[in-house]
């Protein structure tokens, strides 16, 4: 059984509503990041960049959530969207890669979790954040999917991230990019989108962002 290495963050549930789309068995395998879980040997075995999340299919290790989407939907065969259409899907599943999660990472840091609130980085990011998710928005005013009307990968990885908009932006940036909203919404509602929502309910992870929390989480922080 393929093995799902996660926690509750937007890159584990790209993988989670995949998952739970497609009916892949798989053991969900919690990687507490603030008790420190993803800096074991054992983990970093399976992912040296010590995050979440990651997969072990038949002993194959995969890790990066967008390379886990694109393994598991040419494995399957499912979600990957037109053939013809398949240079537009890997250049959105990089976007979304390069650009969507790291500035959204560097946003939510800078705005809720940097010991010094510095104006600049701040600023920096979240226009970025707001500029891609700016370009996500103009696109699907024109197509009902990222890749047209076939539902794939590349609005699974999206919904990853933007489900938590108010966290990386605030709480008006989703409701000012209606098209946008209109995707996650109806992700969010899809069964396979609300059994992976529910994955929150079968593992406790900590909750506090105590001096341990902050050290496990961003080591460059002393």
């Amino acid at each position: 059984m393929l093995k799902f290495y996660y926690n509750l963050g937007p890159n584990p549930m790209k993988v989670a509503l995949f998952l739970e789309e497609t009916g892949l068995p798989y053991e969900a395998i919690p990687v507490d990041g603030r008790k420190g879980d993803q800096h074991t040997p054992e983990y970093k075995a399976i992912n040296p960049n010590a995050k979440a999340p990651s997969i072990v299919d038949d002993g194959k290790r995969v890790f990066d959530s967008n390379a886990i989407l694109l393994y598991l939907a040419e494995k399957t065969g499912k979600f990957t969207g037109p053939a013809e259409k398949r240079g537009e899907m890997l250049s959105w599943l990089m976007f979304v890669a390069t650009g969507i999660g790291p500035y959204s990472g560097q946003s939510v840091h800078f705005r809720h979790h940097a010991p010094d609130r510095l104006e600049y980085p701040t600023t920096r990011y979240m226009f970025e954040a707001r500029r891609h998710y700016g370009i996500l928005d103009a696109h699907l005013a024109n197509h009902k999917y990222m890749l047209g009307d076939e539902y794939s990968i590349v609005d699974m990885a999206v919904w990853g991230w933007a489900r938590l908009l108010p966290v990386v932006l605030g709480d008006d940036a989703l409701p000012s990019m209606p098209n946008l909203k209109r995707l996650v919404d109806e992700l969010s509602a899809r069964p396979a989108g609300q059994r992976a929502a529910a994955l929150k309910d079968r593992h406790a992870f900590k909750a506090e962002m105590d001096a341990e929390a902050m050290r496990n989480m961003f080591p460059s922080i002393r």
